[in-house]
């Protein structure tokens, strides 16, 4: 098997997360985190669509990062992004961190919504 290493170019990868945050080129987002082609800056969670329909055009899935659960989209969330044509798919923040690194190393339209692991006590 051949590996190959991934190449962002111009582009924004998630570098890490942990227990209430994200590392995105070498910056600290504490938080929910929107990460996209152009650059990353804090999500206010399900709640803030403006902040996603802000891409239309710009992207065509949004990777939502639901923390350590699976949990169901807010309905005025995925209806918002369906009004201006943009795909959602809910997953586990690993899982969409990892996967936004992978679309994005293949120049797919794509950003990442991300609420963040939970903080242990």
């Amino acid at each position: 098997m051949q590996l190959s290493e991934m190449s962002f170019s111009d582009a924004t990868p998630i570098d890490s997360y942990g227990p209430g945050f994200f590392r995105v080129g070498g910056a600290i987002i504490e938080g929910g985190a929107l990460i996209h082609r152009d650059g990353a800056s804090v999500w206010q969670g399900l709640d803030d669509s403006a902040a996603l329909v802000a891409l239309a055009g710009k992207i065509d899935v949004v990777l939502l990062g639901m923390g350590d659960e699976i949990a169901p989209v807010p309905s005025a969330l995925r209806e918002a992004l369906q009004e201006v044509g943009i795909g959602i798919e809910p997953m586990k923040t690993p899982t969409a961190c990892r996967t936004y690194n992978v679309l994005l190393a293949e120049g797919r339209r794509v950003a990442a919504a991300l609420v963040p692991m939970p903080v242990e006590s």
